[in-house]
């Protein structure tokens, strides 16, 4: 019988750490991604999935997924001391381990939570706070935990089969990714999709998540193994080769491709490798996992790009990425997977050691869990969309979910502004030359201006692009702007993002000094 392990413990509290060290690079890398108006609202689509599943799981997740199978059918799981963890004492171990079941219970509880907040790449810029929030929690417990069960307990049908997903590329990857396609296609896309490039707010936000993603994934994967054993360190290991090898693939694509390498380019590579090499962590070589990590990032970016053609508007690639990447690294395992790594009695990888139906079992994996995965979000996102609907309307989408579903901004440049326009100008020897420049939208009708104008001018918190001409706009005329100062470029710009359905075409500038026109 196993004893308390005090290093086990210390490694399996570390890595629920560095999981958790995931949500909020998540919300980074997502939030690098869209438009400076909906960084806030794309970083609390990650954030609010560690309350909501985190009450959820201690509360009835926990023993839906890894209480005693019922029936014997490996589907779902029961344990009413699970519920709450009130019938479990801190010493009790989970089986076969040497952790307490509250360090198992955390450890899978973020699993739990990063699963459904990937799904969230799939909808950015367009979803309503509040359908998200229950989309989250219904998933969570109705789509996640059945999963979990099949493939990580002992009694679930998938871990008796022999199917090998050390640490989630079925339950965590094909799950999200599939279900993110989904949604995807269900809910509308955004305003003047594919057409109108999104310009991402900022690279260096997405670099710095994949980096934060990068290091979390060591206790993503090399948790997994639930001890302080060679198994974690060869999972530890092929992590980072695979994450290096996909993320400098998709660079030198990229490179080749498009003339120059991206850091979205890099990052995304990045996290196609770590997609890759989950299921397989505990099971394949350094060597393979070099292999995982390219061919994965490699089929990711042909993905990716294959989205953008057929025009669905999967907006950060979840499903591009994640479905794609899980799917391709679960049957890679299925390959790669050596017997001189693990238990030799769970069978053998094809290529590796000649067993030949692991490619199979590994391929039903990914199809039963993409079966049951896909209906059950068509039936939440269309059950969610009635009524008010699941995303928000055209005007609310153009004005940012930030100040929509917030009442805030990531940024918030109107102090910055208001404190630029309150300097005084020092004493002239002879009157300023002043330039006004008319700004014209046209495909606007004046009337719809006119009361989307005001409406700015009235928001307790404008957005930023609003703030930056506002002191220079002298007034609005039917559907011109005289904007008095500044650059024509600079004003075109940001009333551009205001009004993005509209084309603005400029006038020629007036010039004049002050003193003239006083007395014009």
């Amino acid at each position: 019988m196993k004893t308390m392990n005090p290093a086990d413990v210390s490694w399996m509290l570390t890595s629920s750490a560095l999981v958790l060290l995931m949500v909020p690079g998540l919300a980074l890398f997502y939030a690098g991604m869209v438009r400076a108006k909906n960084v806030l609202s794309t970083m609390m689509h990650s954030m609010v999935a560690l309350a909501i599943i985190g009450v959820e799981w201690v509360t009835i997740g926990y023993a839906l997924a890894f209480g005693d199978d019922v029936g014997g059918m490996g589907l779902i799981g029961w344990s009413s001391d699970f519920v709450l963890l009130s019938g479990v004492t801190p010493g009790q171990l989970w089986p076969d381990t040497g952790i307490p079941i509250f360090v198992h219970a955390m450890f899978q509880g973020m699993f739990a939570i990063i699963t459904p907040a990937l799904i969230s790449g799939a909808l950015a810029e367009r979803i309503r706070f509040s359908r998200y929030c229950l989309f989250v929690a219904a998933w969570g417990l109705l789509v996640y935990t059945p999963i979990a069960h099949w493939v990580w307990h002992p009694g679930g049908w998938l871990f008796k089969l022999g199917a090998l997903d050390f640490a989630g590329g079925t339950v965590v990857h094909v799950a999200a990714g599939c279900s993110a396609l989904v949604a995807a296609l269900i809910l509308r896309r955004r305003q003047g999709f594919p057409e109108r490039p999104v310009h991402p707010s900022s690279a260096a936000n997405t670099l710095f998540g994949a980096g934060l993603l990068w290091f979390g994934w060591f206790g993503f994967n090399g948790g997994s193994a639930l001890a302080s054993t060679t198994s974690a360190a060869l999972a530890f290991t092929v992590t980072h080769v695979a994450a290096a090898a996909g993320a400098m693939t998709w660079v030198v694509v990229e490179w080749r491709t498009q003339a120059k390498p991206t850091a979205i380019g890099f990052a995304s590579g990045a996290v196609a490798g770590l997609v890759g090499i989950t299921p397989a962590a505990g099971f394949v070589s350094p060597a393979s996992a070099l292999l995982i990590g390219a061919a994965t990032s490699l089929i990711c970016f042909g993905s990716v790009s294959a989205m953008l053609r057929f025009g669905i508007d999967d907006s950060l690639a979840a499903f591009g990425i994640h479905g794609v990447g899980g799917g391709f690294g679960a049957l890679l395992t299925g390959l790669l997977a050596s017997k001189a790594l693990y238990d030799p009695s769970a069978g053998g990888g094809w290529l590796i050691d000649g067993n030949f139906s692991q490619v199979g079992v590994q391929a039903l994996g990914v199809a039963a869990t993409a079966a049951f995965v896909i209906p059950m979000t068509a039936t939440l996102v269309k059950v969610l969309d009635a009524g008010a609907g699941f995303t928000v309307d055209a005007q609310a989408e153009e004005q940012g979910l930030d100040i929509g579903e917030h009442g805030e901004l990531a940024y918030d440049l109107v102090a910055d502004v208001v404190t630029a326009i309150e300097i005084r100008p020092r004493q002239a020897n002879r009157p300023p030359v002043v330039v006004t420049h008319l700004l014209t939208l046209d495909g606007i009708a004046p009337a719809v201006l006119s009361e989307r104008w005001q409406a700015l001018c009235a928001a307790p918190t404008p957005p930023g692009d609003f703030a930056a001409i506002y002191p220079s706009v002298a007034r609005l005329e039917r559907t011109t702007f005289r904007v008095v100062g500044g650059d024509a470029a600079f004003a075109a710009k940001h009333i551009s993002a205001l009004f993005p359905t509209a084309t603005i075409r400029l006038g020629e500038p007036e010039v004049h000094r002050l003193a003239d026109a006083k007395t014009a």
